[in-house]
């Protein structure tokens, strides 16, 4: 156990290349599912297709088969990407299909009361999505989406396969050259523990912000503090 913890160096370069994957997949998931999402609520049957092209087509393949594609076979057409680029590719595309429709179903499920009154105000098709219908969505949208995010992390194990000393690469190098199999493992176990509960904790934080920002509770603001002790009123739920 000794050596096992002693490795702390490629402990921490390991969550730390798992972070970044997760952070710079999650932007991409993101902006994909924003983009995708609202096409998806379009009226106009061409840009609806677009969604539908987009989450069918990526929902439907394993990140694992994504990356491999990205990694081996586009290269052998002159398209060569780095590693942590086609990883972050990768991710993001498989994430951000589901996220599409997470966003799709959340500017759906806006009060219809909401839209007709933004054609009262003779509001412009973008100054309702921008000012009205999307910062309710985004309400809505947050929960799952830190679910997806949760997802993302865990999917980065992947990378490993291509090379990347992520987590995943950092316990199976260390129990290789410690022998202690279930000490590397575990500890690997206890890192992606921690790091789903700080994205965890983070999106539950940005829930009551956007909720406090529409008016939707209390004026209190718990700290983050305050939300990872689970105290009373700090918005936590079993």
């Amino acid at each position: 156990m000794a050596d096992v913890l002693g490795s702390y160096n490629q402990w921490l370069a390991g969550a730390w290349l798992t972070i970044q994957l997760t952070l710079l997949g999650g932007a991409l998931a993101l902006a994909l599912a924003l983009v995708f999402g609202m096409a998806g609520a379009s009226r106009h049957a061409w840009v609806r297709g677009l969604n539908r092209l987009y989450v069918e087509f990526f929902r439907g393949n394993a990140t694992l088969v994504l990356l491999f594609w990205f990694f081996y076979a586009l290269p052998l057409i002159g398209l060569r990407f780095t590693t942590m680029f086609a990883a972050v590719l990768a991710l993001g595309l498989n994430i951000g299909a589901y996220g599409a429709e997470v966003v799709r179903g959340s500017i759906r499920a806006v009060p219809k009361a909401q839209y007709e009154a933004t054609v009262a105000l003779n509001f412009t098709p973008f100054q309702r999505m921008r000012r009205v219908l999307l910062p309710q969505a985004f309400a809505l949208m947050l929960p799952p989406f830190g679910n997806l995010i949760i997802e993302l992390m865990k999917g980065t194990a992947i990378v490993s396969l291509v090379g990347l000393v992520d987590l995943t690469r950092a316990s199976k190098d260390i129990q290789g050259s410690s022998g202690e199999t279930i000490a590397a493992f575990s500890v690997a176990l206890v890192l992606y523990f921690v790091i789903a509960q700080m994205l965890q904790l983070f999106v539950r934080y940005a829930e009551r912000r956007v909720d406090r920002m529409l008016g939707r509770r209390l004026p209190s603001e718990p700290s983050l503090g305050t939300i990872a002790a689970g105290a009373p009123g700090a918005g936590v739920t079993g």
